[in-house]
């Protein structure tokens, strides 16, 4: 297999149409066709299903982007290694949590966008595990989660000290227990958040039966739910000092060992030369 093909390949899968795909790669289209076909051929297998004109990838499809995303990192970084190129620039694929994005990144990224220019920002936001999972398969260069992980395969610097906090409308009570609040929804972010999974414990811990779990995308529709009286969350305190709240949303501190975490940066400990990467994770350790 070529890199070129694989290239091809990669930009299909991710763009669902070829015609997409010769655009972004500056290819004609009946290029990007043939030697989609010779890599199917080759391979003596289907990469995607033929539904009109978008292109749905098959099993087979998912197996080999896996391997391709690997493959052509893996190229991109001896290319660079032997180059000897050390000032930062290309694509680095940044993934957050939703509310270290909206509280703690954007001074950030400035301050690495001012100071290199050449570098293509992109952001991508998620639960922890999801994340996690997107570094492991070179599908993100570094990701912002929260502790701990667990993972050998991943280098890990604490960038972040957060203060978690229980928040609930302006009508409810004192807060010492989940007893307090046995009766109300949990509203959180979808499975694979490590915020949800503390609150869940917190009231597992406790012996308290959580009654209904609602599951949001954006930290925004949560917030909104939680002033409308229609459950609590767990939210970074930081996340709350940026918004005029106090009206609508009170904040209830929770022992040590629920309210404190660490968000980490990973990234993977085997992709040794990635410039934009290291000088991206100067930028937290500068401040």
């Amino acid at each position: 297999m070529e890199l070129s093909a694989l290239r091809i390949f990669k930009a299909v899968a991710e763009e669902g149409s070829v015609t997409q795909a010769a655009a972004r790669l500056n290819r004609v289209q009946s290029n990007v066709s043939a030697r989609l076909g010779q890599l199917e051929e080759a391979l003596g297998v289907a990469l995607f299903h033929r539904a009109g004109r978008r292109l749905l990838i098959t099993a087979e499809g998912e197996r080999l982007l896996a391997y391709a995303d690997r493959l052509l990192t893996l190229a991109d970084e001896a290319q660079a290694s032997v180059r000897g190129d050390q000032q930062p620039s290309g694509q680095l694929r940044i993934g957050s949590m939703e509310t270290a994005a909206a509280a703690r990144l954007p001074q950030v990224l400035a301050a690495f966008h001012n100071k290199h220019p050449d570098v293509d920002l992109l952001l991508e936001t998620a639960p922890t595990d999801q994340l996690v999972h997107a570094v492991l398969n070179h599908k993100l260069d570094v990701a912002l989660v929260a502790a701990p992980v667990v993972r050998p395969e991943l280098s890990q610097l604490a960038v972040f000290e957060e203060e978690l906090v229980l928040l609930t409308d302006a009508a409810q009570g004192p807060v010492h227990s989940p007893r307090d609040v046995a009766r109300r929804a949990l509203l959180v972010f979808r499975t694979g958040c490590a915020y949800r999974r503390r609150l869940e414990s917190w009231f597992a811990e406790a012996e308290v039966a959580t009654t209904r779990i609602s599951e949001f995308g954006t930290f925004e529709a949560i917030l909104g739910c939680v002033a409308a009286g229609m459950g609590v969350a767990l939210m970074p305190k930081e996340v709350l000092k940026q918004r005029q709240l106090a009206g609508s949303i009170q904040c209830h501190a929770l022992p040590p060992a629920t309210a404190l975490v660490r968000t980490m940066l990973v990234w993977r400990s085997d992709v040794l030369h990635h410039p934009a990467r290291d000088a991206f994770a100067a930028c937290f350790q500068a401040n």
